[in-house]
């Protein structure tokens, strides 16, 4: 069985070529990172970005020297966490900044691919946060931009694809440890509005963007979308076709995307996913449960259990004086998958460094994380249509 391990390692010989052009001076490692230092600025400075921003600091060989934002309430915020760091009120102002090697994109999900088209023509590293891109040609015009013109690193914000657990359990399952997958089955519920406090009511829409059709799909592509890229990887493929309802049911508050959402998409060999969103119950939280017919898989943030199937012993008898069946069932009993790993989102970007240092591909890359983009957008489209969406073949980059 292949192992993450060896899996990097090849990248390094087999994958990096593509990424750097041989005879061009636009970039060279030794001249951009001396000492293996890397000079980055963040591109979006709300709760997700000062969250990267204290990984960052954490980070070797990171240094954190500019930030950027359209709020100036968010910049000084951020600037709480990285006093020395220039502050930006314009994203192409930050990527002219001296020394800048990498920007990390956390800003609503309609700009990224603005943002990061801007930072391919400033020969960046860049790191995006999830979802990828908004709408799915939006996604092939950035995918077909960094594969004819980035010669650097691009890495997707799906960070539990870098997660030593979650890559342990994908080679446990694909090797064969809980059979043949029939189903996956995933959901992240909460039970709150998801809404932020506002300063004033005119930033409404800037700071509440992930409630907003304009800037954010909403759950499919802020949550649901981790376990939709869980799913591909695992899978090794993507969605053939995607049928689905959500609807704005509970919180009567204004927002425009949906408050409860139901995805089923089919995937080749008959595999079916579900991936289900709540924000008014919260029972067991986040979990990924992959079901085969000699066990089961279940996985949280942090965790992972196997349960092995148990036995059915069919048992005939008389019930009170009628004949009749009745059953017996040894329910498997739950291993504890122990497997030593860091917090997913350090590791994400641990891993791009890494993959700048090392010009190896990232594990979440352009190309999965247009996958999931496209995968995202037909779940919008049959929710908002009541119709089952298929995979476009101009999908299959």
């Amino acid at each position: 069985m292949s192992t993450r391990r060896s899996f990097i390692k090849k990248s390094a010989t087999t994958l990096s070529a593509p990424l750097i052009l041989p005879n061009s001076d636009v970039f060279s490692l030794f001249k951009t990172a001396p000492s293996d230092q890397i000079n980055v600025g963040v591109i979006g400075t709300g709760s997700r970005g000062q969250g990267l921003m204290r990984i960052l600091n954490k980070i070797e060989g990171i240094n954190l020297i500019a930030i950027c934002d359209t709020l100036p309430f968010r910049i000084e915020a951020a600037a709480q966490i990285a006093p020395k760091a220039s502050k930006y009120k314009n994203h192409k102002a930050l990527l002219s900044h001296k020394g800048l090697d990498a920007v990390i994109i956390s800003s609503p999900l309609n700009t990224h691919a603005a943002i990061a088209s801007d930072a391919i023509d400033a020969s960046v590293h860049i790191y995006c946060e999830k979802t990828m891109v908004k709408g799915d040609q939006d996604t092939l015009d950035l995918v077909n931009k960094v594969e004819k013109e980035h010669t650097k690193i691009f890495q997707t914000g799906h960070q539990y694809h870098s997660s030593r657990l979650y890559s342990h359990v994908v080679e446990i399952i694909q090797g064969g440890e809980i059979g043949k997958v029939s189903s996956v089955q995933a959901q992240w519920n909460r039970n709150g509005n998801w809404r932020r406090a506002v300063p004033d009511p005119k930033f409404e829409r800037q700071v509440n963007w992930r409630m907003y059709r304009e800037y954010s799909y909403g759950l499919t592509a802020e949550l649901s979308s981790h376990q939709i890229d869980f799913c591909n990887w695992l899978l090794q493929a993507t969605p053939k076709k995607v049928t689905g309802f959500g609807g704005i049911d509970y919180w009567k508050d204004g927002r425009e995307t949906y408050d409860n959402t139901h995805l089923i998409y089919t995937y080749p060999k008959g595999v079916k996913a579900t991936f289900t969103c709540l924000t008014s119950n919260a029972k067991d939280d986040y979990l990924i449960k992959v079901l085969g017919d000699k066990g089961t898989v279940i996985i949280d943030y942090q965790n992972a259990w196997k349960y092995p199937e148990g036995k059915y012993d069919k048992v005939i008898a008389d019930v009170d004086g009628v004949s009749g069946a009745t059953a017996s069932w040894t329910e498997g009993k739950g291993i504890p998958i122990n497997y030593e790993h860091k917090d997913p989102t350090r590791q994400a970007l641990e891993d791009f460094r890494t993959a700048i240092l090392n010009t190896t591909l990232p594990m979440s890359n352009i190309k999965t994380g247009a996958a999931v983009a496209f995968a995202v957008d037909m779940g919008i489209r049959a929710m908002d249509t009541e119709q089952v969406v298929s995979w476009d073949s101009k999908y299959n980059l």
